[in-house]
């Protein structure tokens, strides 16, 4: 089977209020994990694999080289002003929410930018693998969602944002706005439930 799920961090950093450094709303971050669980779950079942993403920095200045996350850091009222902090390696928010978690998963841990193909070996294991068609997941549907599947589709890569199992720390409008700007000019986005019930009916008319 040609397809893959991209898990995009889906950790501890955003889903963990614990220990969050750039946190989705509480019943958000329940939301998130619980979706996911079950859609991993059915893929598993179904021998599609699950590629996490994750984020992860050798310290602060590499992450404010980016000139707008630096703008972002030292705006108070920013959503993201704490992205100096976020996710530096050794950092308990550096982890994948074991609920999602599998020993089949597979990990791509040099994530450093919002687009998952920059300087990470993410396209080396999707073509390895003969992955042609890319199921996204993950956090945030505005930023790293939507760059990461901009990117795929320009790559020629069949792709659908998968809408009950991305979410965002910007709101519910951001979310939507990402989806609808997807949706229109770079791939598909529907429900995780749906896409299950395509593969199913595929292989039972084989």
């Amino acid at each position: 089977m040609s397809i893959a799920v991209i898990a995009i961090d889906l950790h501890r950093g955003h889903l963990d209020p614990a220990v969050a450094t750039m946190p989705l709303p509480d019943a958000v971050c329940t939301q998130v994990i619980n979706d996911n669980e079950i859609f991993f779950n059915q893929c598993r079942e179904l021998k599609i694999p699950i590629i996490h993403l994750l984020t992860q920095y050798r310290s602060e200045s590499e992450i404010l080289s980016n000139p707008a996350w630096q703008e972002r850091s030292k705006d108070p009222n920013a959503t993201r002003k704490n992205v100096g902090s976020h996710n530096i390696a050794g950092m308990p928010g550096v982890q994948v929410i074991p609920e999602l978690w599998d020993e089949r998963d597979i990990l791509v841990d040099t994530k450093k930018r919002y687009d998952c193909f920059v300087a990470t070996d993410l396209e080396f294991v999707l073509k390895a693998n003969n992955i042609t068609t890319l199921w996204i997941t993950g956090v945030n549907t505005n930023s790293c969602c939507l760059a990461t599947s901009i990117d795929a589709s320009c790559r020629d890569y069949d792709v659908t944002m998968v809408s009950d199992c991305v979410n965002t720390m910007d709101g519910p409008d951001y979310h939507e706005m990402a989806l609808k700007v997807f949706e229109r000019a770079f791939g598909k986005v529907k429900h995780s439930s749906q896409l299950i019930q395509e593969v199913k009916n595929k292989l039972v008319n084989k």
